[in-house]
């Protein structure tokens, strides 16, 4: 069974094509939103979703998040006596909802086509495919998130030509796209974004606003008490979306803060941020070769959009009423989920051929004679960016010395003319006859195709003699060995029941709130927490149900009494 993944920053989804149509599959909590956050507790117990968000609140130490945006690079996360990369985290994330998607179909599931932000280089891309691995998946494809939601929004489903701006603004990363829908060919032309860029970063503004404003030390306090604050910092976010008045009222050791923020002053605060917004817009746009006239619509999407400065700011300086996409957190899986059924040809729907783009030039290292003197270095594209793929290029380069007798070709990817500042794939080195500088001729080739996979070759043309290499990101790259010791290592790390994750969840979320009240709402949580547990340890189901009812009314009163007030 294949089914489409939304694997995000902030928040993951899983998609199925059934019975005609693309579906929201929910999780073991009945959701359709997975935050993407993993804890180990201290069972070796993998917590993943909202019992891992509730469960990182009290045990940071032992919690990660936003482990994306380090997807690709050597970077380490330590949760209590572990360590892990970001693959490895985002395959938790990704067994999770496999899990989901499984028991939700009734069968296995043993194949999927993830999305990935447009701007993820080579190898984010490759990544992504080795999470999925680890999580017992093929990857079949990887997928642009903002092509996804093009095919779900139905661009140029009325039968009409569209150029069209997908402007997708998650909650880590931020990519434009501009394509174009015509007789069911959807043409990418040109994209641009931002990995480092996302809701998160709205959020963190106000955090700022408000440690500023109260003079409250980040070094001192504890991480829990930080955590607190960034909650509350993102409610009141999402509040601006009602008012233009937004309240933080926190407590900090016997302390309350209670602070009040003007959406026009939060605004004044975020324009560094919005006007970051921008570039990726005009450098996808000048890429394209296309006009903000020649677009007949912007696509607003992505969980980031919600925010009515990112929606004013749009139409400003597009100066064309965008379209947001209704559910934008969603938009990306059923996207996923449509190209599923195109891959499978399902008779009930229109197939849609999809061209896509290279989203960062490929090139090599080459020293350039000037006619004066020679530069080292230098940078030299054989694939541009937002060529469209799959694609083949050649450049011919020559010997730099006399009597050279190999040349190593060093396979880069970027946009620096200084070739030492682009990212580094790998190398071929090829023997060459001995003789004057620049009289042998190499020939240069990269292709690249629609799964982003790049396959160099370098051929001496005096003598054939060639040889060809397909980059797998050789840093990473792993045995079958390795591969199998690394999912073993994994798998020691047992997921919790899935029959116990309700309970957990509500139990944990019991001892935030215990430690978010004070004196008599204390007491009757206590109370009702031991009658829950109680009711667990012997195991009696229908009193677990209604001390669990119990237990969820008596939170969710108190914290729709105390909804702007978070005790750290």
């Amino acid at each position: 069974m294949l089914i489409g993944i939304d694997l995000g920053t902030t928040n993951s989804l899983v998609a199925c094509y059934r019975d005609g149509k693309p579906q929201i599959i929910v999780n073991r909590l009945g959701k359709k939103i997975t935050p993407s956050i993993v804890s180990i507790d201290e069972n070796d117990h993998v917590l993943v979703g909202e019992t891992a968000k509730e469960y990182g609140i009290l045990h940071p130490d032992r919690t990660a998040a936003v482990f994306k945006r380090a997807m690709g690079t050597s970077k380490k996360f330590d949760l209590a006596e572990h360590s892990f990369s970001a693959e490895e985290l985002s395959s938790f994330v990704l067994r999770s909802l496999k899990e989901d998607a499984e028991e939700y179909l009734k069968e296995k599931v043993d194949e999927a086509i993830i999305s990935v932000p447009a701007y993820f280089n080579d190898k984010q891309r490759k990544a992504t495919i080795r999470a999925g691995e680890l999580a017992g998946l093929k990857v079949s494809r990887i997928i642009n998130e903002p092509t996804a939601s093009a095919i779900a929004y139905g661009v140029g489903e009325k039968g009409k030509s569209e150029r069209c701006l997908v402007f997708d603004l998650g909650g880590g990363t931020f990519d434009v796209t501009v394509l174009e829908y015509y007789r069911n060919i959807m043409e990418v032309y040109a994209i641009a974004g931002d990995n480092f860029l996302g809701g998160e970063d709205f959020t963190q503004i106000l955090f700022e606003m408000f440690m500023k404003r109260t003079g409250l030390d980040q070094e001192v306090i504890g991480f829990r008490d930080l955590k607190y604050i960034l909650k509350a910092a993102e409610l009141c976010k999402c509040s601006f979306s009602e008012s233009d008045v937004g309240v933080m009222n926190v407590t900090v050791g016997k302390k309350k803060y209670t602070e009040s923020f003007q959406l026009s002053e939060y605004e004044l605060c975020c324009r560094e941020l919005l006007e970051k917004l921008r570039k990726p817009i005009e450098k996808a746009l000048n890429d394209a070769r296309i006009s903000l006239d020649d677009l007949d619509e912007i696509l607003l999407t992505g969980g980031g959009t919600r925010l009515t400065m990112v929606k004013d700011y749009v139409r400003r300086i597009c100066g064309l009423e965008p379209v947001s996409i209704p559910d934008p957190e969603e938009t990306v899986a059923i996207g996923a989920a449509l190209q599923c059924a195109m891959k499978e040809r399902s008779a009930q729907i229109e197939e849609v051929i999809l061209t896509d783009v290279c989203p960062f030039t490929l090139g090599t290292e080459v020293i350039r004679d000037n006619g004066s003197f020679e530069i080292p270095g230098v940078y030299l594209p054989i694939i541009e960016r937002n060529t469209v793929i799959p694609v083949s290029r050649k450049q011919t380069v020559y010997t730099a010395k006399d009597d050279q007798r190999y040349v190593t070709v060093k396979i880069l990817q970027g946009e620096s003319r200084i070739a030492a500042n682009n990212l580094f794939l790998g190398d071929l080195t090829v023997e060459v006859p001995p003789g004057p500088k620049g009289k042998e001729a190499i020939e240069v080739t990269y292709t690249y195709d629609i799964d982003a996979l790049l396959e160099a070759e370098v051929k001496v043309v005096s003598t054939g003699v060639s040889k060809k290499v397909v980059i797998h990101d050789e840093e990473h790259e792993e045995s079958e060995n390795e591969k199998l010791s690394r999912m073993k290592r994994l798998e020691y790390l047992k997921f919790n029941p899935r029959e116990d994750e309700e309970n957990m969840l509500v139990m944990l979320r019991a001892d935030r709130v215990y430690e978010e009240s004070l004196s008599q709402e204390r007491k009757e949580i206590e109370e009702l927490v031991e009658a829950m547990q109680n009711a667990l340890d012997e195991k009696n189901i229908l009193m677990i149900e209604v001390s669990k009812k119990k237990l969820t009314e008596l939170l969710d009163e108190i914290e729709t009494g105390n909804s702007d007030q978070y005790v750290a």
